[in-house]
């Protein structure tokens, strides 16, 4: 088991889509469906299109658009979710319980194309948004007035803005430019928009970053009364912005500063009035509740029953996990998306990328996925779902976390310390099965 860094890997999905492969027997999703429970699923819409593409961001998204293309991908997006909703099929009831629109950057679109994709949701994919928890990701550059009172008409209840940090100094060390001014602007009006939860994500471990400054950009969000804050550690992944840059710290060192300023924002939050819901996401005291679906890391669907529409989405059945291909180069990510506007409605009926998930991976997703969580895992819910106990399961990587203090010593509640939710990126990889650390190694990047 490999300890040696608190931050080997940010566990926001299990398995990763490095695991994923192409599928050779392309099953029908009408197949896939058949059998699966479809009252309570999420919808997920995917935008590949940002202003600009951030340092640390290894996201499938591309910068800009040119002329027509935003259109064209708002057509594919709708012959994806016609194609989608057919293999639901019409025999039993089809109930979407959430939806969010990620990227990307949805605020990417105009409010006209704003409108539409809040069209395909609702007429092509079936779901009714102003009825269910809605989740939107947006950059201050693109929150607009026009845009948000879009989104607040149709229902959204969740706007989470990427603002990383309030000094301009480290904005541009992590390759994110923006003003100050402009990022208080968006903030102002998404509170003129009433949209019941602002969530602000900011990032730790930034080249030249004190505990000062840290605390200079918390009191700076805290300052709009956010509902929900996330906190991310700064990640410099390959084939990113930062990632061609020489490295010019020790490892160890960064990691003592990523967890000294982890410790700094969490200490402060609570402080502050917040709850910590996981390692990143911390929610103010009393703040309207988003449901189940927003208590965990975006993208990290817990339950089984996930539709996900667009070329970087992924959809989750109880035995599949598909999508399309995966890039986070550029010139990469142009080919996928140029291929996905081109494609006619019968190519979106069949899964083309994904890896099939047994016994024992489901085993590995609901324990990872729960025990990442403040709150833990009832040991009645696991052994309700799999028909055993996690310790009898995961004797060895449960053992290695009590050995460190990472779990609270609770027969009816699997939980992690505080120590233990400092160390999720390394706890979480602890419970990948040795398959799919293969399988991700052997991935080759592109």
């Amino acid at each position: 088991m490999n300890f040696a860094t608190p931050y080997e890997n940010y566990v926001y999905a299990y398995p990763h889509k490095t695991a994923y492969r192409p599928l050779p027997e392309r099953p029908e999703l009408s197949t896939l469906w058949s059998e699966q429970p479809k009252d309570s699923l999420s919808l997920y819409l995917h935008v590949p299109f940002c202003e600009v593409r951030c340092g640390f961001c290894n996201l499938f998204t591309r910068i800009g658009a040119p002329e027509g293309l935003t259109t064209a991908y708002l057509d594919a997006l709708e012959r994806q979710a016609g194609a989608v909703r057919g293999a639901l099929g019409h025999e039993e009831p089809v109930r979407f319980t959430a939806a969010a629109f990620g990227g990307g950057t949805p605020t990417f679109l105009t409010a006209a194309e704003l409108e539409r994709l809040c069209d395909i949701a609702e007429k092509a994919a079936g779901a009714d948004l102003r009825a269910v928890p809605l989740s939107v990701e947006a950059s201050p550059a693109t929150a607009t007035a026009d845009r948000l009172a879009v989104l607040a008409d149709r229902g959204t209840t969740r706007l989470s803005l990427g603002v990383q940090s309030f000094v301009p100094d480290e904005a541009r060390s992590a390759v994110r430019p923006q003003k100050r001014a402009e990022v208080e602007a968006a903030l102002s009006v998404i509170r003129d928009a009433a949209i019941p939860v602002l969530n602000i994500d900011l990032i730790y471990g930034i080249d030249g970053q004190t505990e000062d400054s840290w605390r200079y950009s918390l009191d700076a969000a805290l300052a709009w009364r956010p509902e929900e804050l996330y906190l991310y550690p700064l990640y410099v992944r390959p084939l990113t912005g930062l990632g061609r840059r020489p490295a010019d710290a020790s490892s160890a060192g960064w990691d003592q500063q990523r967890l000294r300023l982890y410790r700094a924002g969490r200490d402060h939050l609570l402080a502050a009035g917040y709850e910590q819901v996981s390692m990143r996401m911390f929610r103010r005291t009393g703040a309207p509740g988003e449901g189940a679906e927003q208590d965990v890391e975006p993208g990290a669907c817990q339950t089984d029953g996930m539709i996900g529409l667009g070329c970087g989405a992924r959809s989750y059945t109880a035995e599949l996990h598909y999508s399309f291909d995966y890039a986070v180069d550029m010139r990469q990510i142009r080919t996928i998306v140029d291929d996905y506007v081109r494609r006619p409605e019968e190519d979106f009926a069949r899964a083309e990328h994904g890896r099939w998930i047994g016994a024992e991976e489901a085993r590995r997703r609901h324990l990872l996925q729960s025990l990442l969580q403040a709150r833990g895992m009832p040991v009645s819910e696991y052994r309700e779902r799999f028909g055993t106990g996690p310790w009898e399961d995961f004797p060895v990587e449960l053992g290695a976390f009590a050995e460190r203090g990472w779990l609270v010593d609770d027969a009816e509640l699997l939980r992690l310390t505080p120590e233990g939710l400092a160390h999720s990126d390394a706890a979480g990889p602890v419970l990948f099965s040795a398959d799919v650390r293969a399988t991700m190694a052997a991935y080759e990047r592109k």
